[in-house]
């Protein structure tokens, strides 16, 4: 059985925009490049750069009760470690690599979320090997358009699959089949291989349209009430290194 990868999407700053690649490079054992760098404090946490230890998603400023946070526009340059971004007619410059551009960032969310705010939002840094995923094996997300289509006959209305804010897009499966690959593995034609791990619990951040930012459906609600449980998307290991390109046929191997 084989699929067609249709896009791929990182993440820089958890709970920000998504960005489109037409190509990234993966390390074996390693995290989806790019992905979660950075995450927003939201009072303190208790993240210790020198000993990361995987933290809820509820100690940082995110989609699930942030809905404001999808009515900003950012982008990430990895050469200048420099987010940009606007919203509310205000836009803004930081290198996160400086105590000056993180400062920036965070005297931004103030104004941005000033009713959200449950201390001083601090902007961190992930250490290597470490990234601020929503699961301790989120090191790859993955999730299947077909199954996004039906759900949106679920819904009666259509889901921009950028709700689920997976690295991985693909095409060619029958809807839900990849909540059933737990222990397949995926080779791309560059030799990259992915071994499937666990289904993604799906949280109240789908909720949110990614480009209004308005709550406007019940996903998980809608996903138990229709499917008995809350699953959409898999999360994945990079068991062997290579290159994924959108258009590559991505087959099953094990």
């Amino acid at each position: 059985m084989t699929a067609t990868l249709s896009a791929l999407y990182r993440y820089p700053v958890k709970g920000l925009s998504p960005e489109p690649l037409e190509r990234a490079a993966l390390d074996a054992n390693g995290y989806f490049p790019g992905d979660r760098l950075y995450a927003i404090e939201n009072g303190d946490s208790g993240f210790d750069p020198a000993a990361p230890r995987f933290q809820p998603k509820t100690k940082y400023l995110m989609l699930m009760r942030d809905a404001a946070l999808a009515r900003l526009r950012t982008r990430y340059d990895d050469r200048t470690a420099t987010l940009t971004g606007a919203a509310e007619d205000e836009a803004f410059s930081a290198r996160l690599d400086t105590q000056d551009g993180r400062a920036r960032l965070e005297d931004f969310m103030r104004r941005l979320l000033p009713q959200a705010l449950r201390g001083e939002p601090r902007v961190l840094s992930a250490p290597p090997q470490y990234r601020f995923t929503d699961s301790k094996i989120g090191y790859v997300s993955l999730i299947s358009l077909s199954s996004v289509r039906a759900l949106e006959a679920f819904c009666g209305m259509p889901v921009d699959p950028l709700r689920f804010r997976s690295n991985l897009l693909v095409e060619g499966w029958e809807p839900w089949a990849e909540l059933e690959m737990s222990g397949a593995v995926l080779e791309a034609p560059s030799g990259l291989r992915l071994k499937l791990t666990q289904r993604t619990v799906r949280c109240a951040a789908t909720n949110v349209d990614p480009a209004t930012g308005i709550r406007d459906l019940d996903i998980p609600w809608t996903l138990d009430a229709r499917l008995g449980h809350r699953d959409c998307g898999i999360y994945a290991e990079v068991v062997a290194g290579g290159m994924l390109t959108v258009g590559d046929t991505l087959t099953i191997t094990a």
